[in-house]
């Protein structure tokens, strides 16, 4: 397919800040749209002129995993970070198992709904997940962990799911700024202690039932745990940077936490989330607050680092 549209990740900076000069570049990028322009023999579903977007890992949407909408665990798929020599932020990109993995766009490639349409590749996904994992309704208060485009996102999803309260725990005033205008009735700048003495005092002392750590730091964690109510849930979407973490009977155990979350199936939410950006109801794509094309990419990323930017639309 030919990529129209890809972005950076949040989730790109963690390999981003760990890799040498001296090893050369790398393909990267799993969040893009495009135009099919040639199709394998084994393909039905699609033809060239298709305009798709592709999850972040794709799947053949026909084994066990994928029937329960669990496509990130499909048994011949994988992520396209693991695919040696492809990635989304590209001209081309050649999509495995592409029946089961790209999903249609009703929609031309010069839409004005294309930010919005390629955030169902990753990021609206991901936080939707998050709530969805964490159980979100209407009774449910929410803390958000995190004001990077992941957590953004799931503050829209908790709205989405009729939240009764959402506190975003975040630091950069546009960035919370735009948490209030998804849905975040409150927001608490202070980390640690500090943070959690904060949102406990906007719940009662008890905290959320819902706490969605969207960073994927050991400190965010324990935050985490620090400001979930007895009988609560942590849905973490955040890329773990551990292996380890509290999850004993002073932590968790004592008062029935749950642990909740992992890498969102972003293909089973696609179909289910994309009307209500198709009728204008609402605009995930106000993450995206820079646009470049493949040159300016390494700069998009260093912006990115330095938190000048939330997250960087590419048009190839």
């Amino acid at each position: 397919m030919r990529v129209t549209a890809s972005c950076v990740c949040g989730s790109d900076l963690w390999p981003y800040g760990s890799m040498s000069p001296v090893d050369g570049p790398a393909r990267m990028g799993h969040e893009f749209i495009g135009i099919v322009e040639e199709t394998g023999s084994d393909v039905r579903t699609l033809a060239k002129g298709d305009l798709v977007v592709a999850p972040f890992a794709f799947s053949d949407g026909t084994c066990d995993f994928c029937r329960e909408g669990l496509h990130t665990s499909c048994v011949h798929g994988t992520f396209w970070d693991m695919e040696p020599d492809e990635g989304g932020q590209a001209e081309a990109v050649r999509v495995p198992l592409a029946d089961g993995t790209l999903v249609k766009l009703p929609v031309a490639a010069d839409s004005a709904l294309m930010p919005s349409l390629l955030t169902l590749s990753d990021v609206f996904g991901t936080g939707y997940h998050a709530a969805v994992a964490g159980g979100v309704t209407e009774r449910t208060r929410v803390t958000v962990i995190g004001d990077g485009a992941v957590g953004l996102l799931a503050v829209l999803s908790a709205k989405m799911l009729g939240a009764e309260q959402i506190v975003l725990m975040g630091r950069h005033r546009t960035r919370t700024d735009l948490g209030r205008e998804f849905g975040a009735t409150d927001v608490v700048a202070a980390r640690g202690e500090e943070g959690i003495e904060r949102v406990r005092e906007l719940t009662g002392g008890h905290g959320t039932h819902v706490v969605i750590e969207a960073v994927g730091t050991m400190p965010a964690y324990e935050q985490a745990v620090g400001v979930v109510r007895p009988g609560g849930v942590i849905s973490r979407v955040g890329v773990p940077q551990y292996e380890e973490a509290p999850i004993g009977f002073a932590s968790l155990f004592r008062h029935n936490i749950r642990l909740a979350g992992g890498p969102a199936p972003a293909r089973a939410y696609a179909e289910e989330l994309m009307p209500a950006i198709l009728d204008g109801a609402i605009e995930p794509g106000k993450v995206f607050d820079a646009t470049t094309d493949l040159d300016g990419v390494p700069a998009g990323y260093q912006d990115m680092a330095d938190r000048k930017t939330l997250k960087v639309l590419i048009k190839p």
